[in-house]
């Protein structure tokens, strides 16, 4: 069996903050291949984003702990120079917000060449100028000879997504994160960079790594779901038995959120209550108190992920309950 390019175990952050210490992330275990897509879905707060900036070290005020390796390198306690020597070259991440990612006083070429020649100075301008312009044409942007001059403000919301996704494979790395890249832009939009995305995994073998709290948008994009409450991966299943059998009854109510088009919805489900606070979490399952077929033994252990059919859940209630033929 193929190694892993990306395999996170047991990683956990922990911010410092003035009501004690805020449990981020609780013990992640991933694997990400080379050429697979994996989708990392929760509601805000979940710990999504925090698990990929602790994997590339953009957390410095963070405790981080556990393992993270990229091929044979540990990246949980890198030194700086090997840190960088990752970042942006082997593993490259697009942001969320591309207008605050992007310098609004330089012009596309220039923050392209700067990404460039970060890890290979060996570059010339020219040769800068000509595969910004060559990647620029890559992610579809018309006039990418004129476009590289421009400033990220004469752009519109799904350019700038764009240039920062032809930023991040400048200098081809094997695996790509990408953390809510549709977030903020029109449907129309959000389908063409998803196809984008898809495009690239498959012409570069990419690892891709979707961060979303759209489990709609991973519907066609992905290979993989871990789908991740309160810090912790709470259901791990390939796409189409996600939605096909949600096992977790948080994925169960995160799916029932979805609008459908082939039933009559006078209103939209959404799920009662709020995430918990990082800082005070609940004994037991986090997803507890806003669970409505939580048991008693919800409130006193937390449960572990194990397997069941092609799943693995972190819950009591597997399959109607059946938690012996999960462990089995």
């Amino acid at each position: 069996m193929a190694e892993p390019v990306l395999s996170l175990r047991d990683l956990r952050v922990t911010f410092p903050t003035p009501a004690g210490p805020a449990r981020a992330v609780r013990g992640i275990d991933l694997d990400v291949m080379a050429g697979e897509s994996v989708a990392v879905v929760g509601e805000s707060g979940s710990g999504k984003s925090v698990t990929m900036l602790a994997t590339l070290g953009l957390l410095p005020k963070a405790e981080v702990s556990g393992s993270v390796r990229y091929n044979d390198t540990e990246l949980v306690g890198a030194d700086v120079d090997t840190l960088r020597s990752v970042r942006g070259r082997r593993i490259s991440m697009v942001f969320q917000d591309p207008m605050t990612s992007l310098n609004p006083v330089l012009t596309i070429g220039k923050q392209m060449a700067l990404v460039m020649k970060a890890h290979q100075p060996e570059l010339s301008k020219k040769d800068c100028r000509s595969k910004a312009v060559d990647l620029l044409h890559q992610v579809a942007i018309p006039q990418a000879a004129r476009r590289i001059d421009a400033y990220p403000h004469e752009l519109s919301g799904g350019m700038r997504q764009r240039v920062m996704i032809a930023m991040s494979i400048a200098n081809d790395p094997e695996v790509l994160i990408a953390d809510e890249p549709t977030t903020a832009l029109d449907v129309t939009v959000q389908a063409q960079i998803m196809e984008l995305l898809q495009t690239l995994r498959v012409e570069k073998n990419l690892a891709l790594v979707l961060i979303t709290h759209d489990l709609g948008v991973v519907a066609g994009s992905a290979d993989r779901v871990a789908v991740m409450y309160a810090g912790r991966i709470v259901e791990r299943s390939p796409v189409r038995d996600l939605f096909a059998d949600p096992q977790h009854p948080y994925s169960r109510a995160l799916l029932e959120c979805l609008p459908r088009l082939d039933q009559k919805q006078e209103v939209v489900s959404s799920i009662g209550g709020t995430p918990p606070n990082p800082a005070d979490l609940p004994t037991g399952c986090p997803f507890a108190p806003r669970c409505p077929m939580a048991l008693p033994s919800c409130t006193q252990a937390e449960p572990t992920l194990v397997r069941f059919r092609t799943s693995e859940v972190a819950c009591n209630i597997v399959s109607g309950g059946d938690r012996a033929e999960a462990q089995a």
